[in-house]
């Protein structure tokens, strides 16, 4: 059974056209010669009917890129300054963010040294309370204590030691 296919279809049209020349050529009632100088005249009039559709296939396709060339470098430039926008609004969030951040630091500076110059006066207070404490422990130690017992020598070398610290962290703490 014959099949329907869309390439055999357009082939057989094809051949029947080819088919139907040849018999045209053969049954025409011209000769050879003018038959051939007919043929010739429209290969050429064919010839130069393609060469235009060429040349305007060509034209239609030059303008379609530089369209689209055009179309790009603009689409290209609007991106670019959309993305130079968004940077600069990028750029004032930072800055304006860095401002409120300087602001803030400014503002708890003098809370936070406050509170350090508090804690250092405290600590320098409770040093000194607790090496008058220590001095006057060793003191009675001292009084109970003989003249010249090793336990005279163990209060003269603590408090001496007792002395030492109380200066070495008063040094560490700094000046309020």
């Amino acid at each position: 059974m014959y099949e329907r296919r869309g390439g055999s279809v357009f082939g057989a049209f094809l051949l029947g056209g080819l088919i139907g020349a040849v018999l045209g050529l053969l049954f025409a009632p011209r000769s050879g010669k003018e038959t051939r100088e007919m043929l010739t005249e429209r290969a050429n009039d064919y010839w130069g009917q393609a060469g235009e559709m060429y040349a305007t296939g060509m034209d239609k396709v030059s303008d379609v890129v530089d369209s689209g060339k055009a179309t790009a470098t603009e689409k290209s430039e609007q991106l670019r300054e959309k993305i130079d926008e968004a940077r600069t609004r990028l750029q004032e969030q930072v800055a304006k963010s860095a401002e409120g951040a300087k602001g803030k630091l400014a503002d708890a500076t003098p809370a936070v040294k406050g509170v350090v110059d508090k804690a250092a006066e405290g600590t320098k207070a409770g040093l000194d309370v607790a090496h008058e404490k220590a001095t006057q422990g060793l003191d009675f130690v001292a009084k109970s204590a003989a003249p010249g017992s090793p336990v005279d020598e163990a209060v003269d070398k603590t408090e001496d030691t007792v002395a030492e610290a109380a200066e070495a962290v008063k040094g560490a703490v700094p000046e309020v």
